[in-house]
């Protein structure tokens, strides 16, 4: 094969991955109980692809050609531990459940479980969301690390631990009883929209693997609504990840540039996704259980109906976040509060909130002093707009944002 052909090959191997990934390793861990192992084997399985399908073409099949690729490395990898014996039965389960999957060209989509298994109380809680975010939408250490604020090395050390746990504790691969559903849930849904969370801010705004990151979050979304449909809060997130979803072709102008919300064109918005957002909001606040993804998609709720009035009712997205604060007294939270409390009563008065909050929490935190920023200039506060800006600017991580905060500055 040419060198273009090679390449080409290349690229879909390398969006078979991207797509498959979760849903191969969920598959191949469920029938072993063994996460790490799976892992391994899968990346075996997409090295011999790197190897055999440039020279042989890419297979009709390629998610059922990794399947049966990993799962002879998975029994090469037990053979070659001597432990074949004591896994015999997870080979056996393998192989029967392999044979019935490349019948046709889908395999049972194990992801659902794997979710659940990663947020199993037996496992540290800090652990739940990385875990996910790995094994289930094969994000690396090192990107997970950066969203953690830990180094790479740290973050592949807890994660190997984590999996260790999964498959010494003899923790099952199965959707928990409805009645032990409840107390997994917060942490699936945290687990979720961090993924959501991580695609979203994803640099540029325009990075592929980014945009199929967030898409398959909500994917998880509907998913977990399937199983849980009376779960208010799942209704919550599903509704506050579609209302975020809906302006994503707003956020950026012609060569990237950052738009904030309140300067984006409501005619860019997708009106579909905001009409099921509110769908699910409504059907959520129905259920009389309000939580805090479900009073985050309540604001999110406030500044869609810009599109079909032309404002944005201040106040009421002030009131939301003053019920999200006694629930989930985050920063962001706290920040978001600030800046709402400016447009609704002023820039002194959203000042006012900003400086009841720690100063050493908020350090490193960049929304805090873009949000600060933008008061004082509006308050002619010149010298200490322009250090807030200066602290904005520096901790600002994606480019077009540096951009949007300097030409605010000057």
């Amino acid at each position: 094969m040419n060198g273009t052909g090679q390449e080409g090959t290349h690229r879909t191997i390398e969006r078979v991955a991207r797509e498959s990934y979760g849903r191969l390793v969920a598959y191949l861990s469920a029938h072993t109980r063994d996460v790490a192992s799976a892992e391994d084997a899968l990346s075996d399985a997409l090295v011999a692809a790197l190897t055999t399908w440039p020279q042989d073409g890419v297979p009709q099949n390629p998610d059922a050609w990794l399947l049966t690729a990993a799962r002879h490395s998975f029994i090469d990898l037990v053979r070659h531990q001597q432990v074949a014996l004591a896994s015999e039965p997870s080979l056996l389960l393998l192989r029967e459940n392999h044979k019935e999957a490349t019948l046709s060209t889908e395999f049972p989509d194990e992801r659902l479980k794997l979710l659940f298994v990663c947020a199993h109380p037996a496992i540290d809680p800090a652990m739940h969301t990385p875990l996910l975010l790995q094994t289930v939408l094969g994000l690396d250490a090192a990107r997970i690390a950066h969203a953690f604020l830990v180094s790479p090395a740290t973050m592949g050390q807890r994660l190997v631990r984590a999996k260790t746990k999964i498959r010494d504790g003899g923790i099952r691969f199965e959707v928990p009883q409805e009645r032990d559903l409840p107390q997994r849930l917060d942490a699936v849904l945290e687990a979720i929209y961090a993924a959501f969370g991580i695609g979203w801010d994803d640099m540029e705004g325009v990075d592929q693997r980014g945009r199929e990151l967030a898409e398959e979050a909500i994917w998880l979304g509907r998913v977990l609504l399937q199983l849980m449909p009376r779960e208010a809060e799942v209704r919550g997130l599903l509704a506050l990840m579609l209302h975020c979803e809906a302006r994503r072709r707003a956020r950026r102008g012609p060569e990237g540039r950052y738009i904030p919300l309140s300067e984006q064109d409501s005619e860019q918005w997708s009106l579909p996704l905001i009409e099921e957002a509110e769908r699910h909001l409504a059907e959520a606040s129905s259920r009389g259980r309000t939580g805090r993804f479900q009073l985050e998609a309540a604001i999110q709720s406030v500044h869609a109906e810009r599109a079909r009035s032309g404002r944005t009712e201040w106040g009421a997205i002030m009131l939301f976040y003053e019920q999200l604060i006694r629930i989930s007294p985050t920063l962001g939270t706290r920040t978001g509060h600030a800046a709402a409390v400016a447009e609704a009563r002023g820039p002194e008065a959203g000042l006012a909130v900003l400086d009841a909050i720690d100063p050493e929490s908020v350090s490193g935190y960049q929304p805090y002093w873009a949000v600060r920023a933008h008061l004082l200039q509006r308050l002619a506060k010149t010298s200490e707009a322009a250090d807030a800006f200066d602290r904005a600017i520096g901790l600002a991580e994606d480019p077009a944002v540096r951009q949007f905060l300097l030409q605010r500055r000057g």
